[in-house]
């Protein structure tokens, strides 16, 4: 299986992933723990569908030491007993965050009310561009049928 596009060979795509890159960048460097980080993208990325990156962030998560078990909870996290009550409230705010068309309301004052007892108003800020910037990913590698399976940890840089 083919992409109809590939991100990195097309000049429009190509700019478009690098902002995007950069963005991210500005998560990866917050004080949003990395575990986090990984676990939100792995949740969205499951809800969108995306398999290139499930397939890579389930690959750079177990990489950086998440277990497996965690990882194979990831889309059951609610009777999962594995996270902890800050990465629960990071997942529901990615759910939430991600499924927005679903729901009439968009984030529930609840969502957010959680996840403010465990972030400060800088992580609270990582974690939205978080879900932001895993959405747009997933969006363009749904849309143009990136293939997953080939990625290695570390492969992007």
């Amino acid at each position: 299986m083919d992409a109809r596009l590939k991100l990195d060979g097309n000049p429009v795509l190509g700019k478009f992933v690098k902002h995007i890159v950069s963005a991210d960048k500005v998560v990866s460097d917050s004080t949003l723990p990395a575990a986090t980080q990984e676990l939100v993208k792995l949740r969205a990325s499951q809800i969108n569908g995306c398999g290139f990156c499930t397939d890579m962030h389930t690959k750079d998560a177990a990489h950086a030491g998440e277990t497996s078990t965690r990882l194979n909870l990831v889309a059951a996290w609610r009777e999962a007993t594995v996270f902890t009550d800050a990465e629960r409230a990071a997942l529901e705010l990615t759910e939430q965050g991600t499924r927005i068309a679903d729901a009439a309301g968009g984030v529930t004052d609840e969502a957010w009310a959680n996840a403010a007892k465990h972030y400060d108003d800088d992580q609270l800020a990582a974690l939205v561009s978080q879900i932001a910037v895993i959405n747009a990913f997933n969006r363009a590698n749904v849309i143009v049928q990136r293939p997953a399976g080939d990625y290695q940890p570390g492969q992007f840089g």
